[in-house]
C-alpha cells in the first residue's frame, strides 16, 4: 500500500529546472529523508507536494487523491502538514494560540454557531483548548502556554512549530530542516522527539535535513538530489559511501 505516490515530478523557474523527474513511493509508517547540497531542489519538492507551487509536469497522489491543482489549505485539511526551513510562527501570539489556530482546520462548528456562541461552539472550543494543551505537554511546552511565541528560545520555537503541524492531525508530516540552528544537545533531543511522535501519532514522515547525524540516525530510506535530479536512493548504509553522493557534497576530488 502506498500513502504518497509522486511520479515524474518536474518544476521550472523560467529556464531553471529546479526539480527534474522526481519519483517517490512513500508507504504508511515510513520515515524517508531527502538530502542534497543547497539548491538541489529539496524544498521545491515540499512546495510542490503542499500546493505552494504547481508542477510543470508529473503526478502527486496522496491516499488515492490527486493533489495537483488543489489549494494548500485543502491539502492540509486532507492530511498533510509541514514545517519550514525558517520558523513561521505567529510570533505575537501565545504558544497556546499558535497550536489552537492550527486545530481550527478540524473545527466542527459553523460560523453562525461561533458568532452566536451556541453550545456546540463552546464545547468544541473547550475540546480544542484541551487538545492543544495535551500537544504542548508532549513537547514540554505546557508551562509556557501563555508565553509569547517570539520570546521562546530557538529550540523551543522549533518544537512549537512541530506541535502546531501535528495539531492539524496529519497522516503525513513533512519536516524541512528541523535541526537547523540547534546545538548538539538539542539535536539529540530532536531525534528522540521525532521517533516518539512518529510512534505516538502513527505518522509517516518525509524529512529534509543537512545534519547527517540526524539523517543517518533516524531515516529508513534516503533519496539524494543534486541540481534537481535524483542521483542515489537507498538505506543509510548504502548512501553513506555512495560515490555520486560523496562527489555531490565534497567535489570530484573526493572520489578521485
Amino acid at each position: 500500500m502506498t500513502l504518497l505516490n509522486v511520479e515524474h515530478l518536474a518544476h521550472r523557474f523560467g529556464g531553471l529546472r529546479a526539480v527534474d523527474d522526481f519519483n517517490l513511493d512513500l508507504r504508511p509508517g515510513e520515515l524517508v529523508a531527502i538530502i542534497g547540497p543547497n539548491g538541489a531542489g529539496k524544498t521545491t519538492v515540499f512546495n510542490l507536494i503542499t500546493g505552494v507551487y504547481r508542477p510543470t509536469q508529473g503526478r502527486i497522489v496522496f491516499q488515492g487523491r490527486d493533489l495537483v491543482g488543489r489549494p494548500t489549505h485543502e491539502i492540509i485539511s486532507g492530511g498533510i502538514a509541514r514545517t519550514f526551513q525558517t520558523i513561521r510562527l505567529f510570533r505575537e501570539l501565545s504558544v497556546l494560540d499558535n497550536v489552537r489556530i492550527a486545530r481550527y482546520a478540524r473545527a466542527d462548528y459553523s460560523p453562525v454557531e461561533a458568532i452566536l456562541r451556541l453550545p456546540r461552539f463552546t464545547q468544541a472550543e473547550a475540546r480544542l483548548r484541551r487538545r492543544a494543551l495535551e500537544l504542548l505537554g508532549l513537547f514540554g511546552l505546557a508551562d509556557l502556554a501563555e508565553a509569547t511565541s517570539k520570546n521562546l528560545p530557538y529550540g523551543q520555537q522549533r518544537r512549537l512549530e512541530i506541535a502546531r503541524a501535528l495539531a492539524t492531525q496529519p497522516a503525513l508530516l513533512l519536516l524541512d530542516e528541523p535541526a537547523a540552528g540547534m546545538n548538539p544537545a538539542e539535536v539529540e533531543q530532536l531525534m528522540h522527539l521525532i521517533l516518539s511522535i512518529r510512534r505516538e501519532f502513527n505518522l509517516t514522515m518525509l524529512l529534509i535535513e543537512h545534519q547527517m547525524r540526524v539523517v543517518m540516525g533516524i531515516a529508513e530510506r534516503i533519496k539524494v538530489l543534486d541540481f534537481g535530479q535524483t542521483i542515489a536512493e537507498g538505506t543509510p548504509a548504502e548512501i553513506q559511501n555512495h560515490p555520486r553522493v560523496i562527489e555531490a557534497y565534497l567535489g570530484e576530488e573526493a572520489v578521485a
